[in-house]
Order: C-alpha cells, then sequence, then structure tokens
C-alpha cells in the first residue's frame, strides 16, 4: 500500500483578526476548509468553523476518578487486611489518613491519562512524522488550508483569488 499524498493549497496571514474575517468569508462563500493552522488557540475560531466544544475534560474525570478509587481501594486493602497496624493511635480504616495519596494518585492517573489520550486522539505516536505546511506557522503565522486534490483548475483559481483578497501575505501549493 502506497501512501495517499494531498495538495494542499494555503495562505498565510500576519495576524489572528485578518485570519478570523477570513474564515468567515470563506465560510460564507461556501469554500471548503481543510483546516485552520495557528501558532496559539485563536478565540472566536472555533464558532465560525462549526467546532463543537472537545469532550476530552469527560475522559479526565474519568482518569481523576479511576486514580481516586485504586488509591482509595489500595489503602482500604493494605490497611484493613494486608497489614493491619495501629500506629499513631489510628484506627485501622483512618480515612483522614489516605486523603494525601488519595489526592496525589488522582492527579496522576489523570495528568497521564490525559497525555495519553490527547497524543492518541491528535495522532502523534512516538515517532511518527506529521508534515507541516510551512515552519512559521508554529511561530508567528496564521494558516487557511484547502485541499486541492480533486478539484478543477478553475476552483483553485477561485481559491488563490479568495486568499489574495482576504488578506494572506502568501498563497502556496504543497503535496503532503
Amino acid at each position: 500500500m502506497g501512501a495517499t499524498h494531498k495538495e494542499v493549497l494555503f495562505g498565510l496571514y500576519d495576524d489572528e483578526e485578518i485570519l478570523l474575517k477570513a474564515v468567515q468569508q470563506a465560510k460564507d462563500e461556501h469554500l471548503d476548509i481543510m483546516d485552520v493552522y495557528t501558532p496559539f488557540p485563536v478565540h472566536g475560531l472555533d464558532p465560525i468553523l462549526g467546532l463543537s466544544e472537545s469532550r476530552l475534560h469527560i475522559a479526565g474525570f474519568i482518569y481523576g476518578a479511576l486514580g481516586t478509587l485504586t488509591a482509595f481501594l489500595f489503602m482500604t486493602w493494605v490497611f484493613t487486611r494486608d497489614w493491619p497496624i495501629i500506629f499513631g493511635g489510628k484506627p485501622y480504616w483512618s480515612v483522614p489518613a489516605f486523603i494525601p495519596i488519595t489526592f496525589e494518585l488522582t492527579v496522576l492517573f489523570a495528568s497521564i491519562g490525559m497525555v495519553v489520550s490527547f497524543y492518541t486522539v491528535c495522532g502523534m505516536a512516538p515517532g511518527k512524522v506529521i508534515p507541516t505546511l510551512d515552519d512559521r506557522i508554529t511561530d508567528d503565522k496564521f494558516c487557511i488550508a484547502f485541499n486541492t486534490n480533486d478539484s478543477e483548475e478553475s476552483e483553485v483559481e477561485k481559491i488563490k483569488k479568495f486568499l489574495s483578497a482576504s488578506g494572506a501575505s502568501e498563497v502556496n501549493t504543497k503535496v503532503i
């Protein structure tokens, strides 16, 4: 199996306000945006693109609850069944003494789980090389990208004119 390549036409913008106006204009003109790349989160971009809120926080809660349950059940087992010793005058099952470890395992499970989930959702496995359109997108440029694989020449010209008219400082094509 060979890798499929995409021909991408993209415009680079210098300012996020110009980018937001361009994305809104592209949506109004019913242009099919492949993706928008920014060096930092741009407030108001998600609603314009029609993206729903991430459900990653639900996974974070589940990972945290799993950490809490693991810590609490493990300490309950250790101090009541495996090693029942009264120390410091505390009873075998002393819930207040469990709180620091429970908190730490809650944070540990949630943080590790969220990192693994984020990398999985974003397709950023170790060793995987993700192609970039332009290195400046991670620094100070904003980008609107269009997939032009199956587009006719007239559509490509329409997109190029749109990018130039909407304030793009550069318009480029790249096969990724």
